[in-house]
């Protein structure tokens, strides 16, 4: 597979698609970083404070990091601006190498600790935003992909896939989008395109700090061993450019354990693999039913 150039994460304003962005600009990549955030006070922390970052923002500090950043507005809600944003890319660039599905509805009550159906019923919004539009995307992706012969389509995803982690709205999305993965890979088998899922351990974002003040007894310990976001984008950016990497296409990736595979660390140190606290990702089922 050659050098990918040009790359597209959703929901870039803040959290783990800034890191991962950056992370990839950090690779000398032009990355497409959308969201919905033109300025500060779109969004709130878990204590009702303003969260800081824009997709404008995002995109300087992906220049700034040595690649190139393009922001654009884009709720993933909406198909019309989905398909206009792929519209762009192939009209400014005329490819896509890396696709990663990022953007996810996060309501304000997700780590409360209360059952389901005493958080408000908008928590399962994150099964539009976080699920079907990372289809979407997917969708408009892999018709570029599949025409260039190349390219990554990568899922954000989490341990919550498998453990009970923030309720069953946000686990159903993150095993949905597992599942995206391996069967996305059996269509794109034999065309040059990737599909993976990784799951991320705990990350440094700004939403996270603010947890680990409101819950520190949930996230004091967790925020010790966190993970930068842009490690994921060095991961990502390795499984795209790895001549081999099909082996793993199809798979849901542990991010701190397959990074030993192109010899990667976050910013000098290992992070844990969580593996034995909370859980492995499904193996891949070799079945296929029409």
């Amino acid at each position: 597979m050659s050098e990918p150039k040009i790359a597209l994460v959703t929901g870039a304003s803040r959290g783990a698609g800034r890191g991962i962005a950056i992370g990839l600009g950090e690779k000398g990549m032009t990355v497409y970083v959308t969201g919905r955030t033109l300025t500060p006070g779109d969004a709130f922390g878990w204590d009702g404070t303003v969260l800081p970052g824009t997709v404008a923002e995002t995109a300087a500090a992906v220049t700034a990091a040595g690649g190139k950043g393009i922001a654009v507005v884009c709720d993933h809600g909406d198909d019309a601006q989905v398909a206009a944003l792929f519209a762009q890319i192939a009209a400014e660039q005329g490819r896509l190498d890396i696709l990663v599905n990022n953007a996810t509805y996060i309501h304000h009550q997700l780590i409360e600790k209360k059952p389901f159906w005493e958080k408000e019923l908008a928590a399962v919004n994150i099964l539009d935003v976080g699920l079907r539009s990372a289809y979407v995307a997917s969708w408009h992706a892999a018709q570029m992909m599949v025409k260039q012969g190349s390219g990554l389509i990568a899922f954000g995803s989490s341990f919550g896939g498998s453990c009970y982690m923030h309720g069953p709205a946000y686990g159903a999305q993150k095993a949905g989008i597992d599942k995206f993965a391996h069967d996305m890979e059996h269509d794109l088998r034999g065309t040059g395109v990737r599909s993976v899922s990784i799951w991320m351990g705990p990350l440094l974002t700004e939403r996270a700090l603010i947890a680990a003040k409101t819950a520190p007894e949930q996230y004091t310990g967790f925020m010790e061993m966190a993970e930068n976001p842009e490690f994921t984008g060095h991961i990502l950016y390795g499984i795209a450019s790895d001549p081999k990497g099909d082996e793993i296409s199809g798979q849901t990736l542990i991010g701190a354990e397959i990074a030993h595979r192109y010899g990667l660390d976050d910013r000098g140190k290992q992070p844990p693999s969580h593996r034995e606290m909370l859980g492995s990702p499904r193996e891949p089922n070799p079945a296929a039913v029409y």
